[in-house]
C-alpha cells in the first residue's frame, strides 16, 4: 500500500510538471490582442471606474478592461503604464487650427479629436475630402453660417484644403454679407445651403454672430428653426453685448437660450468665459435653470484670461480713439508686440491674429472649476510656431494648474470635462461619438496616458510653440501618435467625424 501511494504521488507530480511545462489545458481560452496596457490607473468618467486595470486593444477597439490576471491575454505588445492615468482621448469641440502643425500641438496636449464647430466650414464635403487619409487626429466641423451667408450674398467661398477655418471678411471693405440684413431670397438661399451642409456630414450649424452683425434676430431665429427641424445642434459665438444697448452681458445669452427653448434646438454656447466675463455666475444660473426645465443647452471655456481673433473683423469696428492702455492690451501674434493706436490701424488694414488681454484670473479660475462647463481650447491655427498658447496647452493646463496645483477641480471632473461631456454633446448627430470619451469594452481606442504629477502646459503668450509636458502616450484608434512624449512620424490614423455616422 505504501508503494502504491508513493507511485500515485509520483504520477501527480509528473502531471503537475507536464502542465507547467506545456502551458494551460486546451480548454482555457487565450485572447490575442494587438496591445495590452498594464499597471495604469484607468479613469472612465461614465462608469466612475478609477482603479488600476489592464486595457486590451484589438483592431483599434478596446476589447478588455480587467484586473491583472482576470483574463488570459496575449499581446503583440505590452505597455507598462505604471504611474500613469489611462484616460479617454481628449475631445476639443472648438479648434480653429485644422492644419497639420496645429494637430501636432493638439496631440502633444492629449487631444485625439479636434473639431471646428464655432465658425464651421463651407463647402463641407470639400473640407472633409481634403483631410481624409492624412490626419494625425480625428477631425470634423459644423456648417458655417458666416460662409454660407457670404455665398448667399453672391460671393462664392473658395476654401483650399490647407488653410485654416477662421475667415471673417474685412471690415475695411464693408462687406455686405457681414453688415447687411438678409433679404428674403438670401435668407432662403442661406437655409438651403446650410441644410445641404448637414447632408454632406456637417455636425450642426456654426454661428459667429459677433462677426456678422448684419444677421438680424429674425435670421438667427429662422436658422435655429431649420437646425431644429433636422435634429442638428447649433454652436454659437454670441452677438456682441453692445448690440443690446443697455442689456448687459446677460442679454446675448438670453437671446440664444430663448431661441433654443422656442425652437427645441440643441444649443452649445462657445467660450462662455470671454462672452460673460464677470457676469459668469449669472450666466451659469441662466443656463442651469434652462437645462433643469428641459432646454438642451451646454457651454464651454478655455483656461486663459486672454482671447484672440482677427483684427480686421467686425469685432474691432468700435476700436477708434481708445486709450493707450486699451491698445496695449492687444498683442500681435506674429511678433508678440503690444500695440499702439498707430500699429493697430496698420495691422487692421493688413489683417491677422491679435490677442486681447485683460480678463480677471479670479473669474477665470471660478469658471474652470465648474464641473458642468466643458473644456475647449478655441485654439487658433499655428503659423511658423506663432499662435495663442491655448492651442498647445489647454488640456494639460487644466490638469496641471487647476486640478493638481490649485485643487479647484477633482481629477475625475477634469477628465470628464474634456472627454465624456464633449462626446455626449455630439452623440445625437454623430452616433459614433458614443464610442469615444470612455475607457470601456467596445469603445474606440482613443486614449491619453498622462502623469498626474508632471502634466503641465509650457506654451506662453510670448512663446506659444512649446509642447505640453507629462502627456506621455496618445493613441488614436489604437495607433500611437505620441509615444514617450514624442510625436510618432509617418502615421495618420485620424478619421472623419460626420453627422449620421
Amino acid at each position: 500500500m505504501v508503494m502504491m501511494r508513493r507511485a500515485r504521488s509520483w504520477v501527480v507530480l509528473f502531471l503537475v510538471w507536464l502542465v507547467s511545462a506545456c502551458g494551460a489545458p486546451p480548454s482555457v481560452d487565450v485572447e490575442v490582442v494587438d496591445l495590452l496596457i498594464t499597471g495604469g490607473r484607468v479613469m472612465d468618467p461614465e462608469s466612475g471606474l478609477d482603479a488600476v486595470r489592464q486595457v486590451a486593444i484589438r483592431d483599434g477597439v478596446i476589447v478588455a478592461v480587467s484586473e491583472d490576471g482576470e483574463r488570459r491575454l496575449e499581446a503583440a505588445e505590452v505597455l507598462d503604464a505604471s504611474g500613469l492615468v489611462v484616460a479617454p482621448g481628449f475631445i476639443d469641440l472648438h479648434a480653429h487650427g485644422q492644419d497639420p502643425e496645429s494637430s501636432r500641438y493638439h496631440a502633444r496636449d492629449g487631444v485625439t479629436t479636434a473639431l471646428e464647430l464655432e465658425i464651421g466650414v463651407y463647402p463641407v464635403d470639400q473640407w472633409y475630402a481634403g483631410r481624409e487619409g492624412r490626419a494625425l487626429i480625428n477631425f470634423g466641423a459644423s456648417v458655417s453660417h458666416q460662409r454660407a451667408r457670404r455665398e448667399a450674398f453672391g460671393a462664392l467661398v473658395a476654401q483650399s484644403n490647407g488653410e485654416g477655418t477662421f475667415s471673417l471678411g474685412s471690415a475695411a471693405q464693408a462687406d455686405a454679407y457681414v453688415y447687411d440684413p438678409a433679404p428674403e431670397y438670401e435668407l432662403g438661399q442661406m437655409s438651403r445651403l446650410m441644410a445641404d451642409g448637414l447632408d454632406q456630414g456637417g455636425l450642426g450649424f456654426g454661428f459667429g454672430i459677433s462677426y456678422t452683425p448684419g444677421a438680424s434676430h429674425e435670421e438667427l431665429w429662422h436658422l435655429f428653426s431649420v437646425a431644429a427641424d433636422r435634429d442638428a445642434p447649433v454652436f454659437i459665438h454670441l452677438r456682441s453685448a453692445a448690440a443690446f444697448n443697455a442689456g448687459g452681458a446677460l442679454a446675448p445669452f438670453q437671446e440664444a437660450v430663448a431661441n433654443a427653448a422656442g425652437t427645441g434646438v440643441s444649443l452649445h454656447i462657445v467660450h462662455m468665459n470671454s462672452s460673460a466675463g464677470a457676469a459668469a455666475p449669472a450666466v451659469l444660473d441662466l443656463i442651469r435653470g434652462a437645462r433643469a426645465r428641459g432646454v438642451d443647452v451646454t457651454t464651454e471655456a478655455y483656461p486663459y484670461t486672454a482671447s484672440a481673433s482677427r483684427i480686421e473683423s467686425a469685432l474691432f469696428d468700435s476700436w477708434v480713439g481708445r486709450s493707450a492702455e486699451a491698445y496695449d492690451r492687444l498683442q500681435w501674434v506674429d511678433t508678440g508686440e503690444r500695440l499702439t493706436e498707430v500699429t493697430f490701424q496698420t495691422y487692421r488694414k493688413q489683417g491677422g491674429w491679435v490677442i486681447t488681454h485683460g480678463r480677471s484670473e479670479a473669474t477665470n479660475e471660478w469658471i474652470v472649476g465648474q464641473p458642468d462647463v466643458i473644456a475647449a481650447s478655441d485654439g487658433i491655427p499655428f503659423a511658423e510656431g506663432r499662435a495663442h498658447p491655448r492651442g498647445a496647452g489647454t488640456f494639460a493646463r487644466i490638469l496641471g494648474e487647476y486640478v493638481r496645483e490649485r485643487g479647484v477641480l477633482s481629477l475625475m471632473d477634469g477628465v470628464r470635462k474634456m472627454t465624456l461631456m464633449p462626446a455626449q454633446r455630439l452623440e445625437t448627430i454623430a452616433p459614433r461619438m458614443a464610442s469615444k470619451g470612455r475607457v470601456q469594452v467596445g469603445a474606440d481606442a482613443d486614449l491619453t496616458l498622462f502623469d498626474p504629477q508632471r502634466v503641465i502646459d509650457r506654451a506662453t503668450y510670448d512663446a506659444p510653440d512649446r509642447y505640453s509636458e507629462g502627456i506621455v502616450h496618445v493613441l488614436v484608434s489604437g495607433t500611437f501618435v505620441v509615444r514617450d512624449e514624442s510625436l510618432v512620424d509617418g502615421v495618420a490614423p485620424g478619421e472623419a467625424i460626420r453627422a449620421g455616422s
